[in-house]
């Protein structure tokens, strides 16, 4: 099962999505009987691929916002002494 296939929430799999989506309209039977296989590998490869990139950047991004907690709550702290 893949998530919806919406070009706007995955750039970087575009490509892939058209060809995966024309496959299944050029072959409305094969695509039951697995022509359309070899695609949606490629498909799941590149949203495996996606998801580390954000999850990456999730984690930097959480990262610098923990450390902007952690000097509020030093400066707050020296501030009630």
């Amino acid at each position: 099962m893949h998530p919806p296939l919406t070009l706007h929430r995955h750039p970087l799999c575009a490509d892939i999505i058209e060809e995966f989506q024309k496959c299944h309209t050029d072959h409305p039977i094969g695509k039951f009987l697995g022509q359309c296989t070899d695609l949606k590998i490629k498909l799941d490869r590149c949203f495996r691929q996606e998801k580390a990139v954000k999850r990456k950047a999730n984690f930097e991004q959480s990262k610098k916002l923990k450390e902007r907690l952690q000097a509020y709550r030093k400066e707050t702290a020296d501030m009630q002494f």
